[in-house]
């Protein structure tokens, strides 16, 4: 046995009392949903403070001001970037318990984390880096897949309260380990959603139907979550619902692109992809766009529209 392993209880009985919450947006605000009514007190902060009130109101937590909320046994915190992250707890230190464990569901940067732990470990304190993946349904459902990267210590302590909004918890190594899985998933996807979407589009230019096209996919090899998924639900419908937005994918990706520079390896297509996400996310304004969005770049090359209307062309 090593200590990366699936999903199984730690066999320690953790002492967790109060548990707080850092960030109520799309993902936040349901995950923090899920701790209410297994622990004696659940803390809930967002810097437009009316989100926790109306967390407070909708599942029974405690809105509480930044200073308490960070004097829990467990912190999370969920936010757009890491900087976010090192700004919270560079503020919190003054009031963090000794023996309480930061455990960030950002999808952050790996050299960040490793920052963030050393900050933590002089105060007694620990950090787990522990982003999650399964879309806002998977925050609502409590099924979120979990990669945690820190000292197995850590993540046995915080387990209780991370498997309350998850599926799977993965301990996937030491700090920074778990941002990095993170980062390097989004950019397979992205490598997924931008094939498919190069394929429909010649599919349509030889008057297939999109729909059709991923019917025939989806029961064969070449179906991926962006088949079965994204592009049904999101893009070949035009509905794009905002909630993962398109600028924090392609920083994810930009993450992941760094990390290959990094270990000095060949990945050209993760790179390549990389490269059509941040121009595709240049082309709108910061938080605007959901994700999907990205094919109305591709659309743009092509002058071809993911829809099953042909009239549209």
């Amino acid at each position: 046995m090593t200590d990366l392993q699936p999903a199984t209880a730690p066999r320690s009985t953790s002492t967790i009392q109060t548990v707080s919450f850092l960030g109520l947006g799309a993902m936040g605000f349901p995950m923090a949903g899920h701790l209410v009514g297994n622990f004696d007190r659940v803390l809930v902060w967002n810097r437009n403070f009316d989100k926790a009130k109306l967390h407070e109101k909708e599942f029974g937590s405690s809105a509480a001001d930044f200073e308490t909320a960070v004097s829990a046994d467990v912190i999370f915190s969920c936010v757009p970037t890491s900087l976010e992250t090192a700004e919270l707890i560079d503020r919190a230190k003054p009031y963090l318990k000794k023996g309480s464990v930061w455990v960030d569901c950002t999808s952050g940067v790996p050299e960040a984390a490793k920052m963030a732990a050393q900050n933590l470990q002089t105060l007694g304190c620990q950090f787990v880096d522990a982003p999650v993946s399964g879309q806002t349904i998977g925050a609502i459902n409590g099924t979120l897949t979990v990669m945690a990267g820190g000292e197995k210590s850590a993540l046995d302590y915080a387990y209780p309260a991370i498997d309350c909004f998850a599926g799977r918890i993965e301990h996937v190594g030491k700090s920074g380990g778990g941002f990095a899985v993170k980062a390097v998933n989004n950019t397979l996807f992205a490598v997924n959603s931008w094939a498919l979407g190069e394929g429909l589009s010649v599919l349509k230019a030889h008057g297939v139907s999109p729909s059709a096209a991923l019917a025939c996919i989806n029961h064969s090899s070449g179906q991926s979550f962006a088949s079965t998924v994204t592009f049904p639900d999101r893009i070949v419908n035009r509905s794009f619902p905002k909630t993962f937005t398109l600028d924090l994918m392609a920083k994810d990706c930009g993450i992941a692109s760094d990390l290959q520079q990094q270990a000095k390896l060949p990945a050209p297509v993760m790179a390549m992809v990389a490269s059509f996400m941040r121009a595709a996310s240049n082309q709108v304004e910061a938080g605007s766009a959901d994700f999907s969005e990205f094919i109305k770049f591709l659309e743009q090359w092509n002058q071809q529209e993911i829809s099953d209307d042909f009239d549209a062309q």
